[in-house]
């Protein structure tokens, strides 16, 4: 017959040390459609939050723009993909109901639906663990310029 044992509870910052969180909102200034790499302005909020080892999130407070990492060595391919989803999602009136607000604006909610509104980063040694070819970007999905508000929030020792 089995006997269950008595479940053993270890608090979590014994196994790992003390959990630390720091939260910030970076503003990526976007001149119209496309993508705004900002891998920079994050991993230098970081490098200045001392953690080790951990999490980060970040997040974009808005329905017509997205977070996406991709490629940044070659700018071909962030030109390739904004070609890819102007000719997925096509900006025509008469496709859409929700339209008070021009004929970018339907197509850009598609868009961030298409995409990610938040992304996780694990943090190692203090620095994102990208890979060497990946950036963060902000995708603006909307013809005129905008200030995005992003929000980071990193967890961890």
């Amino acid at each position: 017959m089995f006997v269950p044992r008595k479940p053993v509870t270890v608090p979590f910052r014994d196994i790992i040390g003390p959990m630390r969180q720091s939260t910030h909102r970076l503003t990526a200034s976007t001149r119209g459609k496309g993508f705004y790499e900002i891998t920079g302005e994050v991993g230098s909020w970081l490098s200045q939050q001392g953690f080790r080892t951990g999490l980060l999130t970040l997040f974009i407070q808005h329905t017509s723009a997205s977070l996406v990492i991709q490629e940044n060595a070659d700018p071909d391919v962030v030109k390739d993909l904004e070609t890819f989803f102007s000719r997925l999602v096509r900006e025509d009136d008469g496709l859409y109901t929700h339209t008070i607000e021009g004929p970018d604006d339907m197509p850009a909610h598609i868009r961030a639906a298409l995409t990610q509104t938040q992304l996780s980063i694990p943090i190692l040694s203090g620095k994102l663990s990208l890979g060497t070819w990946q950036g963060i970007y902000v995708f603006e999905h909307r013809r005129r310029p905008h200030q995005r508000s992003v929000v980071l929030h990193a967890c961890g020792e």
